[in-house]
């Protein structure tokens, strides 16, 4: 739609900025709704982050997300932070309040559950949780898990230190474990969810046997390129029900759209279908 000189502004900051596919999300849903606003990548040099945020207020800009490598550093430079980014120790959507101070959230945790809940039956006391990886995605998904009262959350990692400190972060219902020992961790599990990059396009295979996870568990991937992972075509064959990552992708962005532009999107399968069609692009 056109724009007038009471368009709404918010974007997202990133160095380099070219990947994200924030920009094509909200525009589908600025242009379904009908509003009167635009979403615009930042390309913002890491030295530059703070002028660049600290910006926002006098260029009338009512947001920003955050993608790499600012999500971290923002954490600091935000005037308030709620408490899912402390814990996660990354902020990704910032919002301009009306007195010009910058309150940072994540996101990524809603964006986790949401997805999980809309595409699976999953229940936080269905059983315990494996979760493959230690880093800030998995922080955010242990995040989202203890929020929910998951009473067990297993965490397995090929360097056993950060799963152990990833643990530790998050209290009592975390266990740490060696890589070798995932297969194991499988046993009596209610979700498997897998946050590492193995799997992703253009990095190594994840190879797990999958032979002791139970039928009933619901196997996630957080990846969304490839949309199908080995990881999701293996428990799909054997009948598990699956979620892949674009779900998270999109959920995790409606906070921050309701926040800035004044209404709640929604996510469906024309949305699923434009941001598949611009990956596959």
């Amino acid at each position: 739609m056109m724009l007038t000189g009471q368009a709404k502004l918010a974007g997202v900051m990133g160095w380099p900025i070219s990947h994200s596919r924030s920009p094509m999300l909200h525009a589908y849903w600025l242009n379904e709704y009908g509003i009167d606003a635009a979403y615009l990548p930042f390309s913002v040099d890491p030295a530059s982050l703070e002028v660049a945020l600290r910006a926002l207020p006098a260029l009338g800009i009512a947001g920003t997300n955050l993608t790499v490598p600012h999500k971290e550093a923002a954490l600091e430079i935000c005037d308030h932070v709620d408490e899912a980014a402390r814990h996660i120790g990354a902020v990704n959507t910032v919002v301009v309040q009306s007195d010009g101070s910058l309150f940072g959230s994540n996101t990524d945790a809603f964006g986790f559950i949401e997805n999980l809940k809309a595409e699976s039956s999953w229940q936080a006391n269905n059983g315990p949780a494996v979760i493959l990886g230690a880093g800030g995605a998995a922080r955010a998904v242990v995040s989202a898990l203890v929020a929910e009262g998951v009473a067990e959350i297993r965490i397995a990692n090929r360097t056993f230190e950060r799963a152990r400190a990833l643990a530790d972060a998050f209290g009592s219902a975390c266990q740490p474990l060696n890589w070798s020992d995932t297969s194991e961790s499988f046993r009596q599990s209610a979700l498997l969810v897998n946050t590492t990059t193995l799997g992703m396009t253009g990095q190594p295979r994840l190879n797990l046997p999958l032979d002791t996870l139970p039928i009933t568990a619901v196997v996630n991937d957080i990846v969304y390129a490839p949309l199908e992972t080995d990881l999701l075509k293996v428990a799909a064959m054997r009948g598990n029900p699956v979620v892949d990552g674009l779900g998270m992708l999109l959920h995790q962005a409606r906070p921050g759209f309701a926040a800035w532009f004044g209404r709640e999107p929604d996510v469906t399968s024309g949305l699923r279908k434009h941001i598949l069609a611009g990956l596959i692009a």
